[in-house]
């Protein structure tokens, strides 16, 4: 690792500890020529995960797209934004777990469907009604019927 102050070439480490939840390695580095001591952090190095769209398209999985998404849904609701955090966390488990490292909106959609439809209906509605994309009242109403048949039955 090349000195930042000096560009010497054979710096040393002088302690390494996990970091950011055991996805980096954070290293205190010394060199020895000018003996300044800097920082450095290693990260996995990880395959793009993929999104395959409604209409075929492929497209990079973007964490904070999904997590604008959820907090939509769940805008003055009283859920933490850690569940939220956990289920997209879920959602890039089973990409990791995949060998082909492609999944689609459909099984992202699905998954925080029924994640969301445990955790809060009114969030679940909301996500539902851009996820499906209703294109009528008689539809979105269905869809409430449903959540209302459920509730009954608890």
């Amino acid at each position: 690792m090349r000195c930042p102050y000096c560009s010497n070439d054979a710096t040393k480490v002088v302690d390494s500890r996990e970091a950011k939840d055991g996805f980096a390695v954070r290293r205190r580095r010394r060199c020895p020529k000018c003996s300044k001591r800097f920082t450095t952090y290693e990260n996995i190095l990880e395959i793009p995960f993929m999104v395959i769209k409604k209409d075929g398209k492929r497209e990079k999985f973007d964490r904070n797209k999904l997590m604008e998404g959820l907090l939509k849904a769940a805008h003055k609701r009283p859920i933490p934004i850690t569940e939220l955090e956990s289920m997209i966390d879920e959602i890039e488990y089973r990409l990791q777990e995949k060998a082909d490292k492609e999944i689609s909106t459909e099984e992202i959609g699905s998954y925080i469907m029924d994640r969301l439809k445990a955790l809060d209906k009114v969030a679940y509605v909301r996500f539902a009604s851009v996820y499906r994309q209703f294109k009528d009242l008689n539809e979105f109403m269905d869809e409430l019927q449903v959540l209302l048949k459920e509730a009954r039955q608890l």
